[in-house]
């Protein structure tokens, strides 16, 4: 790590000037979204605190706290990029482009020497792998945090709570029904119902593919739920194959009120407020 350090801290300029070439030449440079100002910043700041963690610490250890500073530049790197749409290969060969640098200014400098060649080819292999790696670690990350934030903003707009009528709401779904989105379709309706002071709740199981036990166990929590709060529920949308597999599955929907379509529910709605639709 000595020579690693003393070889960077002698040839920065160079390496550098040379580190940025190779990533903007390689295949996973991306001219459209990275900035040549932006790529030259990185790449400074990265080889600086490589420097200083080398010169300060004297060890390959990336989790050492010298090693800090180079763990924050990666990680907003890794960050940036896995928003912005970046695989992780291209992300990983911008440190990976360094590697190519050193290389070729170690053979420079240790090239009468095989030994002592081949064992910085060996510590600085080690290094960057550990720091490619890392960067990988952390884009793996924020991608699944990107695609959990995404299923529940998706989770709540998939589950809109409309006033049909004053008093009257009615809860579209579409799609499947399961335990975390039940969650939020039972908050969203709970919601709606105080902020509205709403007595009745039409919940629409149209866009609903099928309903097995587990489904109609979830539209039953439901229901319940808004009872607790003073609405009464009706579900509409129950279509003939679904009337079936409900009876075949000898799923009990209680007092629950049901209709075949929104228009039926929300005209038993009007009823129940002792009101109606006339045509002019």
């Amino acid at each position: 790590m000595s020579r690693l350090a003393e070889l960077i801290d002698n040839h920065y300029n160079e390496l550098l000037s040379e580190w940025i070439r190779l990533e903007r030449e390689g295949a996973g440079h991306r001219r459209d979204r990275v900035p040549e100002p932006q790529l030259r910043t990185t790449a400074q700041q990265l080889l600086t605190g490589i420097r200083e963690a080398l010169l300060g610490g004297q060890s390959g250890d990336v989790s050492r706290p010298e090693w800090a500073q180079v763990r924050e530049i990666l990680g907003e790197l890794s960050r940036d990029r896995a928003i912005q749409g970046f695989t992780p290969t291209e992300t990983a060969s911008f440190v990976y482009s360094l590697k190519q640098a050193l290389f070729t200014l170690l053979g420079r400098e240790h090239g009468r020497d095989a030994r002592v060649l081949m064992e910085e080819i060996w510590t600085t292999t080690l290094l960057l792998d550990k720091l490619g790696l890392y960067t990988t670690e952390v884009y793996q990350r924020s991608r699944e945090e990107v695609i959990s934030r995404q299923q529940v903003e998706m989770m709540e707009l998939s589950t809109p709570v409309v006033e049909l009528w004053h008093g009257i709401l009615a809860l579209p779904l579409i799609g499947t029904l399961d335990s975390s989105r039940t969650q939020v379709v039972m908050q969203n309706l709970l919601e709606a119902i105080v902020a509205k002071g709403a007595t009745i709740a039409i919940i629409d199981i149209t866009g609903v593919p099928t309903v097995d036990t587990l489904v109609a166990q979830h539209l039953l929590k439901t229901v319940a739920a808004a009872r607790l709060m003073g609405a009464e529920c009706i579900i509409s949308g129950i279509r003939p194959q679904i009337a079936q597999t409900i009876i075949h599955l000898g799923v009990d929907l209680g007092n629950v009120i049901t209709k075949a379509t929104l228009a039926d529910a929300f005209q038993l709605s009007l009823r129940k407020q002792s009101m109606t639709i006339v045509k002019q």
